[in-house]
């Protein structure tokens, strides 16, 4: 049987998790969690194969989350589950020893079968960003500007390119609007970049909105 512990802040989605393993011989739900701190305190609690980890955690993200998980050796027991499909997490997690990165649109059969090959030692990624890694391994490490950015950074830098307000995205990360404001300002610095127009342009060029 293969022990899952999921890791993701909503409830609805955790259900569909539920149903789909219901109806599987060999897989299971050990423990779930809607946060990055239950997360870090689950793995010490209980007997797991793998972890099933969302990036948009409300407290502690879960880029931050898997390079804690790296430091304790444990990476390799994860897969990514995400809403967001663009190579750049998809790296950064396998960056971090994510043993596989799967988005959440991704049918219920092919999930089930990712976590059965990572649950006996396997890997994934997607062909083509395998393709990337295989064929063209420094095009997929190249370093353009926004890989200076942290996690938390990553996200806010995305959700204002996509046009979302400042109070918006500190409802959706649980921040106030004053560091989400700072996060900003951090990331203007960063990428060298004046204002929201030059940002979503940025965005648009190095095809990082959704």
């Amino acid at each position: 049987m293969i022990k899952v512990i999921v890791a993701e802040d909503h409830a609805m989605f955790r259900d569909g998790l539920k149903r789909i393993f219901g109806e599987t011989a060999d897989i299971t739900i050990v423990a779930e969690t809607a946060s990055g701190k239950d997360t870090l305190k689950l793995i010490h609690e209980t007997e797991f194969d793998l972890i099933l980890l969302d990036i948009n955690l409300p407290d502690i993200n879960g880029l931050t989350v898997l390079k804690r998980l790296s430091v304790e050796k444990l990476a390799h027991k994860v897969l990514i589950l995400s809403m967001y499909p663009d190579d750049e997490y998809a790296i950064r997690a396998i960056r971090l020893g994510a043993s596989g990165y799967l988005t959440k649109d991704s049918p219920a059969d092919q999930l089930i079968s990712v976590i059965r090959r990572i649950a006996e030692g396997g890997k994934y990624v997607n062909p083509e960003l395998a393709e990337k890694l295989l064929f063209n391994p420094q095009a997929a490490m190249q370093e353009p500007l926004h890989t200076k950015l942290s996690d938390r950074e990553l996200l806010v830098f995305k959700a204002i390119a996509s046009g979302e307000s400042l109070t918006s995205i500190a409802n959706k990360l649980s921040l106030s609007v004053k560091t989400v404001s700072t996060y900003r300002t951090r990331v203007l610095e960063k990428m060298k970049i004046k204002n929201n127009a030059q940002l979503v342009r940025y965005a648009i060029k190095n095809q990082l909105l959704d």
